[in-house]
């Protein structure tokens, strides 16, 4: 729970975007829920099914006019265009803090002139902004009068997004990355305080554990396999590197192109429960990594295992892998996000993997700890109540 300086608010708000599952935003989420116990819930829908339902400590949100729109169970993405109006419906008079956990349209609710209202922003809405482009090629919206009505509902949709941002009081950026595309998009500062990752969950194994299946030594991705995360390309790094051996974990979308770009020294081996990852994790050589990501929790999990990073130089990645330049260095940042870039990362590791150690692995991960984030958070929510009692007041 949060130790208020002075006087604790009386009623307090959590506002998320959508319950559907339980993912990155949603481990957030969790965590303000139990520094700040006694708060109400909201969302636009929640449809977490019972037996996945721990992380809400019982509670059912409060929900807005898309929970009961047709379909609203599988597809409450297509009524994205709805949803600004739909969070403006949500009554959060009387509050006296309010906290919305955003990254597309939660920080645009409505909320009292005496109220604080501090948005931890995972992103400013990402396929209305920069990715606008990728997001129409991918919906196969390129060109013709549907691309027409995407790009105008896009367009709205940027207007508001920016004239709710001035709803927020305080905003708090889950990377320095988010927090400088906060100041681009919104001309805002924010705060940076980086997400939980469950470091204690992933542990560094006994020196020279060999690799789950018995063979040699073996490099590591895992992920969905969705675009931005590049997994075709990792795997096709590895026509460039024919004496090393690559371990794959995960599904989606992109499997068939995946198995495409396979060579014979790469291993496809889909879903791994949390016990078999974590094996596959400790025994690697090193996690690779080739995404743009706002934070990513797959690299800060391998180092909670001693295991060292080589990672695409982009995004919050620059903020979580100490590279070589750092004075305990926990992997290699390589700059072209092409196979032939990620060769050339993978041997510069070759080359001075002996400056990178695992205990200097689990060092860094550590920083992103679930206990650093409560701290982190429920120090900052405190000054900022405090603060802006102070100012209201007079």
């Amino acid at each position: 729970m949060i130790d208020w300086k002075g006087r604790a608010p009386r009623r307090i708000a959590i506002v998320h975007e959508w319950l559907v599952n339980y993912a990155g935003s949603e481990r957030v989420l969790e965590q303000l829920l139990l520094l700040m116990p006694d708060a109400d819930l909201y969302a636009i829908v929640d449809f977490v099914p019972p037996a996945d339902r721990a992380f809400l400590g019982g509670r059912r949100a409060r929900t807005t006019f898309v929970q009961r729109l047709p379909f609203a169970r599988t597809r409450y993405r297509a009524y994205l265009p709805l949803m600004p109006l739909a969070i403006e419906q949500l009554d959060l008079s009387g509050y006296d803090l309010v906290v919305s956990s955003s990254h597309a349209v939660a920080k645009g609710v409505l909320t009292d002139p005496d109220t604080l209202h501090v948005c931890y922003c995972y992103s400013p809405l990402r396929y209305a902004w920069d990715l606008q482009h990728a997001y129409l090629r991918e919906a196969g919206l390129g060109s013709g009068p549907a691309s027409l009505a995407a790009r105008w509902m896009l367009h709205r949709i940027r207007a508001w997004d920016v004239v709710s941002a001035a709803r927020v009081d305080r905003f708090v950026a889950d990377s320095g990355f988010v927090a400088r595309r906060i100041r681009k998009v919104y001309r805002r500062d924010a705060d940076v305080v980086y997400p939980p990752v469950d470091v204690e969950g992933f542990v560094p194994g006994p020196p020279g554990e060999l690799a789950p299946d018995g063979g040699g030594p073996y490099y590591i991705t895992a992920s969905r396999f969705v675009p931005y995360k590049r997994i075709p390309m990792i795997v096709e790094a590895f026509r460039h590197l024919p004496d090393r051996r690559l371990i794959v974990i995960g599904d989606g979308p992109q499997r068939r192109e995946v198995a495409r770009a396979a060579g014979a020294n790469v291993t496809l081996l889909g879903h791994e429960p949390g016990d078999r990852l974590r094996l596959w994790l400790r025994g690697a050589q090193a996690f690779l990594f080739a995404a743009v990501e706002d934070f990513g929790i797959a690299p800060i999990e391998a180092q909670a295992c001693g295991t060292p990073v080589i990672a695409f130089a982009g995004g919050a990645l620059r903020e979580t892998v100490p590279g070589l330049d750092a004075p305990e260095p926990c992997g290699v940042l390589y700059d072209e996000q092409t196979p032939a870039g990620l060769a050339t990362g993978v041997r510069a590791f070759e080359a001075n993997g002996a400056r990178i150690t695992a205990a200097a692995c689990r060092r860094n991960a550590e920083r992103f700890s679930i206990a650093a984030f409560r701290a982190r958070v429920g120090a900052l929510l405190a000054a900022a109540y405090d603060e802006y009692r102070a100012a209201v007041e007079g």
